[in-house]
């Protein structure tokens, strides 16, 4: 079972976290499956980008991109070559290190 370490983020983990997820996961569902509630709009439907990710480590270990994911990551706040939506990033066996960007294209949330 693959282990995604979260690097600290002011809103969603201020001390960083590590979760373990199954193959075949995406890291969107991981993060929330273990209350680490990283925005998602679109609930996970690859419709924005506020799910966006970036992937410091294992980011070859996950599947491909496809081409509506990579149309949706042009919109996306800092964006860097290993950038994922990670609704669409699925976890294989290989560990992963992420960073979550300080802002999504989302610049007001609601609090529910």
């Amino acid at each position: 079972m693959p282990t995604i370490k979260i690097l600290p983020h002011p809103e969603y983990c201020p001390q960083g976290a590590e979760v373990n997820a199954p193959a075949g996961t995406s890291i969107c569902e991981a993060l929330l499956d273990n209350h680490i509630n990283i925005e998602h709009a679109c609930e996970m439907s690859a419709a924005c980008t506020t799910c966006h990710v970036v992937v410091r480590q294992g980011f070859n270990s996950l599947n491909p991109s496809d081409e509506v994911e990579d149309d949706l990551l042009d919109r996306a706040w800092g964006l860097e070559p290993q950038s994922r939506l990670s609704c669409q990033a699925i976890l294989a066996q290989e560990n992963v290190t992420i960073e979550i960007p300080k802002y999504s294209i989302n610049h007001a949330k609601e609090n529910h």
